[in-house]
């Protein structure tokens, strides 16, 4: 997630006021799943600083961690999507919604059932799990998460998954070199472009248009 402590908590603490922020300026109650993914995000940043803190290990932290991570942010994405878009491109969302369902069932069984470690290496957390077929999860996940942004037929959410895409293999290709964990740094940038999307979705205002006095 990020390369310290002191960056997840910095991170954590700024991503969840934007998305604190978001909460408080929605209008329709179908946009409150994905507006509050921002404190979705800082407090999975405040935990990892926890991990950091610690020095890693098996502890409440790394599960809750990975609680977050897996089977949570696999199912709440597609949902919080669907939620959001109108009702005629929800039809489209039916595959992300089902592969976010079926992943997340996986991650959830697995990591109640397998121990979770969090490893510190060097400037980045590596989490070891052991998953049964970790491609076609990782496939799944990215398709649930990522895939439901790319066909919510919303120009911001479009750019989110975009960014969202970009920003995951950017971190997994700099994590698996361990040279320094920069998936805070994209987090934030999500959350900018929630906080826009939620600005955007406001009910503009009309303004009030006077009668023309007539002439006498």
């Amino acid at each position: 997630m990020c390369w310290s402590a002191t960056a997840d908590l910095v991170a954590g603490a700024g991503i969840t006021c934007v998305g604190v922020a978001c909460v408080t300026r929605v209008h329709r109650i179908g946009d409150l799943p994905l507006a509050a993914l921002p404190v979705l995000l800082g407090v999975h940043q405040l935990v990892e600083a926890r991990v950091w803190q610690v020095g890693g290990g098996t502890g409440w932290a790394t599960v809750v961690w990975a609680v977050i991570a897996l089977p949570l942010l696999a199912v709440w994405a597609p949902l919080a999507v669907l939620s959001a878009v109108p009702r005629d491109a929800a039809a489209r969302l039916a595959i992300p919604l089902v592969s976010g369902l079926a992943t997340a069932g996986v991650l959830a069984y697995a990591v109640a059932t397998r121990p979770v470690r969090a490893e510190i290496r060097g400037h980045t957390v590596g989490y070891v799990m052991g998953l049964p077929y970790a491609g076609v999860l990782i496939a799944g996940y990215l398709l649930a998460t990522v895939g439901a942004l790319l066909l919510s037929g919303d120009h911001w959410l479009v750019a989110l998954g975009v960014l969202a895409g970009v920003g995951a293999v950017v971190c997994w290709v700099l994590w698996r070199l361990e040279f320094v964990s920069t998936w805070c740094a994209f987090a934030a940038a999500c959350s900018v472009v929630v906080f826009g999307w939620v600005a955007a979705r406001r009910p503009r205002t009309r303004s009030r248009v006077r009668p023309t006095p007539g002439r006498v």
